[in-house]
């Protein structure tokens, strides 16, 4: 089993640095990176730094590649709670980045197997995954990798948890999105890296929690410690105790 590599940032600006520079080094190795977004507050500072780069040297992002990993079901791709219009505001339009280096699932998708089976397909066609940005659920879910008794391999329909259906982006909403599209459990870990970022103090106890070696399908967040190259960046809210959240060959402190 894989250690999971913990990186503690003093804040969440310098864990949002940390996160881009990783990126962007790797993107300078491979131009054609194929970079797996996230979308919510958590990754924004993320993509804002990426976005000012690119604004001083566009031709570090010219073939780039981006793939959302997941995405509300039966919302307008317009709406600002989907993650195409989250993802849009922050990263896609400041980088000028059109439609044929630029992936995800549609929300508004007529057939959500079909759906599903066309970005499985997609990505075996043109993955793996380079680096995979992450949130963590309060629940532990990764992506709309809902806490159950089997999780699934590949891209997939998913039925939403309440503690889900309360997520910030959705709090405008009059009426809730019936399903959720994700990659599955499989194609996420089949990324060459993985970057989980977790900030503030309400991430405390699912923090702790992952950072327990237990892997089970109730804490899907738990399989990326099968990981060759998974590491969490979290800000010392999330942290709390640094000492209390494991051993030291587990983490890690950035400064």
């Amino acid at each position: 089993m894989s250690l999971l590599n913990v990186e503690v940032a003093k804040s969440y600006e310098a864990m949002s640095e940390r996160a881009a520079d990783l990126i962007l080094a790797e993107l300078k190795r491979r131009p054609d990176l194929l970079l797996c977004l996230s979308a919510g507050a958590t990754p924004t500072d993320t993509y804002k730094l990426l976005a000012k780069h690119g604004g001083r040297q566009p031709g570090l992002f010219r073939k780039l590649r981006l793939l959302k990993v997941d995405e509300w079901g039966g919302l307008s791709p317009n709406s600002p709670a989907s993650c195409e219009g989250d993802l849009r505001l922050k990263l896609l339009k400041p980088l000028r980045f059109g439609p044929a280096r630029c992936e995800g699932f549609r929300p508004d998708a007529a057939n959500p197997r079909h759906e599903c089976e066309r970005i499985t397909k997609w990505l075996a066609d043109n993955g793996p995954i380079d680096i995979c940005i992450l949130g963590l659920g309060r629940n532990g879910h990764i992506a709309m990798n809902e806490p159950s008794h089997a999780l699934l391999p590949h891209a997939h329909e998913a039925r939403l948890t309440d503690s889900s259906l309360k997520h910030p982006m959705l709090k405008a909403l009059k009426r809730k999105p019936r399903f959720g599209f994700t990659l599955g459990m499989a194609e996420i870990l089949r990324s060459r890296k993985i970057l989980l970022l977790v900030n503030g103090q309400h991430k405390r106890a699912v923090l702790k929690r992952l950072l327990e070696p237990r892997i089970t399908t109730r804490f899907p967040a738990s399989f990326l410690w099968l990981h060759p190259d998974a590491t969490v960046l979290c800000d010392r809210d999330a942290a709390s105790d640094f000492k209390s959240l494991g051993t030291p060959s587990e983490l890690s402190s950035v400064l």
